[in-house]
């Protein structure tokens, strides 16, 4: 996913990556890492806490606070489900005057229920509303998913 982000950004002297507390930002750590040793890229981190069952515009909070960001934003989470969570995580960046917002999530489900596509992605999965997809960090620093 690293690649494909530099590649896709390449022009940029900056990129964003803005991950969704809390394994969204785990793996955004790790793509800032990778981007550092594959580029030249400047990469800012910050970490978005949302409530996923409830999203509201006035529950987002951003760390650090948001300053005069350049570039290209990437807001990172570990599932992509009906789009409602990442829509709300891009809302606010929209006041910000930015080249690009794009999405990586490492699974992507396909139940789009909001108009949310995944730039980058590292599975899609066919499944099930009944199914559940969890995605957990081991003690190499991989990423493990588990379909139940």
């Amino acid at each position: 996913m690293a690649y494909q982000i530099y590649e896709n950004n390449f022009n940029d002297k900056n990129i964003t990556l803005v991950g969704i507390s809390s394994r969204g930002f785990e793996i955004a750590k790790l793509l800032k890492l990778q981007l550092e040793e594959i580029s030249n890229l400047k990469v800012n981190l910050f970490e978005l806490t949302i409530d996923k069952v409830s999203p509201a515009a006035e529950n987002i909070k951003i760390e650090p606070l948001l300053v005069k960001l350049k570039g290209s934003v990437v807001i990172v989470d570990d599932v992509l489900n009906t789009g409602r969570t990442l829509i709300y995580a891009a809302l606010p960046f929209l006041n910000i005057k930015i080249e690009k917002i794009q999405i990586a999530v490492l699974v992507d489900r396909n139940h789009k229920k909001f108009p949310v596509f995944a730039d980058y992605k590292g599975i899609e999965l066919n499944t099930t509303f009944q199914e559940h997809v969890s995605v957990e960090l081991n003690k190499k620093k991989q990423f493990e998913v588990y379909l139940q």
